[in-house]
C-alpha cells in the first residue's frame, strides 16, 4: 500500500501573508489605542483642573478674596530671590491636604521647609506631560521639588510694579486681594488656570526694552536678547509664586512657538519674564511677562474658568479672544461657542 504524506505547518508564502495581515491590523489598531489613551489622559487632566478650580473657589469663600500670586514685603529695599509661596501652596487645605498644609509656614520662605522636600502632588501634574516626572534639585541644600503643569492667570503682559504695588489685568499677582466682585467681565468669561509645560526654558531679569505688549512671537523673540539670565527650569517649583513657575500670561496664543538659541542649543518654546516679582523689594523693577500656556494634548490646552467650568481651548483661538479671556475687567464679553 502506498503511503501518502500529509503536509503540516505553513509555507513561506503563507507565513509572509499572515505576517502582513497582522502588521496591517496592528497599524490600524495603534492609532485607536493611542487615541483612547489620550482621551483618558485628557479626562484625567480635566478632572485635576476642576479640583484646582474648586479649591481656589473654596479659598475665596474662606478668605473673601482669591489667593495672591505671592506675598512680597515692599518695605525693604533688598529681598531674596526665592521664598514667597504661590497659589498652589495656598490652596493645599482645600485640596484635602490640610495635614500637609499644617506642616508648612506660608509666612516664611519655602526653600528650606523640609515637609515639602520631594513632596509630589499628583493633582498639579498633567499625565500627558512626560517632563512632569523629573524632580528638580535647586541646589544649595534647598528642598527637592516636583514641577507643576497648571498655571494661574496673571493677565496679558504687565504683571506687577513694586514701587506702586499695582498688579496686572489678570486675577493673580503679588499682594493681590481680588474678589469675585472685581471680575467685571464675569466669571464665565475669565480664565483662572490653564496648562503649561514643565521645564519650559525662559529668560529673565532684563528690560523690557519696551512696555508695549508684543504683537506676536517674533516680538517676544526680539525681547529675549534683553534678558541676561537663561534658565531651562520654568514651571519646576510648584510652591514658588513667580509667574514663570506658577502662572501664565495671554501675551501669545496657546502653544505658540518662540525660538531661541543658547550657544549650540536650539529651543522652540521659550518664555520671558522681565524681572522676578519681588526681587529687591521696593527697589525692584516692574514685571512684564510672556509666559505661554502650552500642552502636550494635540491642538488644544485645557483651562479652567473662574465660574468653575473646565474646557479645551484650540491653539488656533484668535489672540484677541484669548487675551480678552485673561482680563478680569476689560469690558469684553466673549462668546465661548466653538472657541
Amino acid at each position: 500500500m502506498r503511503l501518502i504524506s500529509r503536509r503540516s505547518g505553513f509555507t513561506l508564502v503563507e507565513l509572509l501573508v499572515v505576517i502582513a495581515i497582522l502588521t496591517i491590523l496592528m497599524a490600524l489598531m495603534l492609532p485607536a489605542v493611542q487615541q483612547a489613551r489620550e482621551s483618558a489622559r485628557r479626562s484625567q487632566c480635566k478632572n485635576q483642573i476642576k479640583q484646582i478650580v474648586l479649591a481656589t473657589q473654596l479659598y475665596h469663600e474662606s478668605q473673601n478674596y482669591y489667593p495672591p500670586g505671592a506675598c512680597v514685603d515692599l518695605t525693604v529695599s533688598v529681598t531674596g530671590n526665592n521664598g514667597s509661596w504661590g497659589v498652589h501652596g495656598r490652596i493645599l487645605p482645600y485640596l484635602e491636604m490640610k495635614n500637609a498644609a499644617d506642616l508648612v509656614d506660608l509666612s516664611t520662605a519655602w526653600d528650606f521647609q523640609e515637609p515639602i522636600n520631594n513632596f509630589r502632588i499628583p493633582t498639579f501634574s498633567c499625565p500627558t506631560d512626560h517632563k512632569a516626572d523629573l524632580v528638580r534639585d535647586p541646589g544649595g541644600g534647598k528642598v527637592f521639588l516636583w514641577p507643576t503643569t497648571y498655571g494661574f492667570n496673571y493677565g496679558t503682559w504687565f504683571v506687577f510694579d513694586p514701587t506702586t504695588e499695582t498688579g496686572g489685568d489678570g486675577v493673580f499677582f503679588p499682594n493681590a486681594d481680588i474678589t469675585a466682585d472685581d471680575i467685571k467681565d464675569g466669571t464665565t468669561h475669565t480664565l483662572m488656570v490653564a496648562e503649561v509645560k514643565a521645564w519650559t526654558p525662559y529668560l529673565r531679569n532684563g528690560g523690557p526694552p519696551t512696555t508695549t505688549i508684543p504683537n506676536d512671537a517674533g516680538d517676544v523673540e526680539a525681547l529675549l536678547s534683553s534678558a541676561p539670565d537663561f534658565k531651562s527650569t520654568g514651571h519646576t517649583e510648584w510652591p514658588d509664586g513667580r509667574v514663570h513657575h506658577t502662572g501664565f500670561t495671554a501675551t501669545l496664543a496657546p502653544n505658540s512657538l518662540v525660538h531661541y538659541t543658547n550657544g549650540s542649543d536650539e529651543y522652540d518654546e521659550v518664555d520671558y519674564n522681565s524681572w522676578q516679582e519681588g526681587k529687591n523689594g521696593n527697589a525692584g523693577n516692574p514685571t512684564y511677562a510672556a509666559i505661554t500656556s502650552r500642552s502636550y494634548h494635540p491642538g488644544v490646552v485645557m483651562a479652567g474658568m473662574m465660574d468653575g467650568s473646565v474646557r479645551p481651548f484650540s491653539e488656533n483661538i484668535a489672540l484677541e479672544i484669548w487675551r480678552a479671556l485673561a482680563t478680569r475687567n476689560g469690558d469684553e464679553i466673549v462668546d465661548l461657542q466653538n472657541k
